[in-house]
């Protein structure tokens, strides 16, 4: 196959590895660090003020260092003895047995916010397994479990704003508009690719004040068809055409948004899922991408 001439300029990397690498060798600290026993009795007494029945005995933090490990492959029997030697060496604290672990970890509501305001976001979609088959296995036996489609919305920092998680019929575009309604105070500019090339995106986003990116598709109108928003992009993507487009609306950046993310989430905690019910399953993938962006955070202090 022939190569084709890169359009544009030649890329210049201008980010500082120095610190990045140091960002990244951070990460590791997060892992083995059992800072939850440095805050252990404070927490405590605080999530026991005025609560009715049953004392609490183990910390939130706790629990949030152990769902991290756990969306990094860890089970919950491995996760009790994890906490098993640590308490060998740090003090004999009492362990969590894993049933106990597995139900505070499900009642976890992973909860993402946007990092700032005047946020430049993406919006994409893809896809998790239901089971760490191959697609020898589809094809053959004709076993099609189906999969789940995760839909996030992130920053160009490449930070996770909000997230939606469903079945493979998951529409990205009412789930990006959601997304988008929950999230516009935080947000300037609102990117996607050609499938989200909606009248109804490009008037909500006139509707909250932000500036749509979306790719156009090569056939469209100019006419309004009751929505003059998108109307006005498209004639501005066909006088300018695309290489020019996107380089005044920055639209590479849309990658980092979005397909950065899926890139790393997948990488550090996998593609597929171990959990059977759907609430679990749904539970489980969104329980990676929380994992990663605390682990990322930890990585910036």
């Amino acid at each position: 196959m022939t190569k084709r001439k890169r359009w544009g300029k030649k890329h210049k990397d201008k980010r500082d590895w120095k610190t990045y690498n140091k960002q990244l060798i951070k990460r590791g600290e997060f892992y083995i660090n059992p800072a939850f026993l440095e805050t252990w009795n404070e927490e405590v007494k605080e999530m026991n003020e005025r609560k009715v029945g049953q004392p609490y005995l183990y910390p939130h933090s706790l629990i949030l260092f152990l769902a991290v490990l756990s969306g990094k492959g860890f089970d919950y029997r491995s996760l009790e003895g994890i906490l098993g030697a640590l308490s060998l060496r740090f003090g004999n604290f009492p362990v969590l047995c894993y049933s106990q672990i597995r139900k505070r970890i499900k009642k976890l509501s992973l909860e993402f916010k946007a990092k700032g305001n005047h946020l430049d976001v993406g919006v994409d979609g893809s896809g998790i397994k239901v089971s760490n088959r191959g697609e020898w296995v589809r094809e053959k036996w004709k076993r099609k479990r189906g999969w789940i489609k995760v839909v996030i919305i992130g920053d160009v920092h490449g930070d996770i704003v909000d997230i939606r998680i469903g079945n493979e019929d998951l529409n990205e575009n009412p789930a990006g508009r959601g997304m988008l309604r929950k999230n516009h105070k935080n947000i300037d500019t609102y990117m996607g690719d050609g499938l989200h090339d909606a009248r109804a995106n490009f008037a909500l986003c006139s509707n909250l004040g932000i500036e749509p990116v979306i790719k156009i598709r090569e056939n469209a109108s100019t006419k309004s068809h009751g929505c003059l928003a998108r109307k006005k992009e498209v004639l501005e993507y066909k006088k300018l055409g695309y290489k020019k487009w996107a380089k005044k609306k920055r639209y590479g950046m849309r990658w980092v948004a979005t397909e950065g993310i899926y890139s790393a989430v997948k990488r550090m905690f996998g593609e597929c899922v171990r959990s059977h019910k759907t609430r679990h399953m749904y539970h489980e993938a969104r329980l990676k991408f929380w994992a990663y962006q605390q682990v990322k955070d930890y990585g910036m202090r």
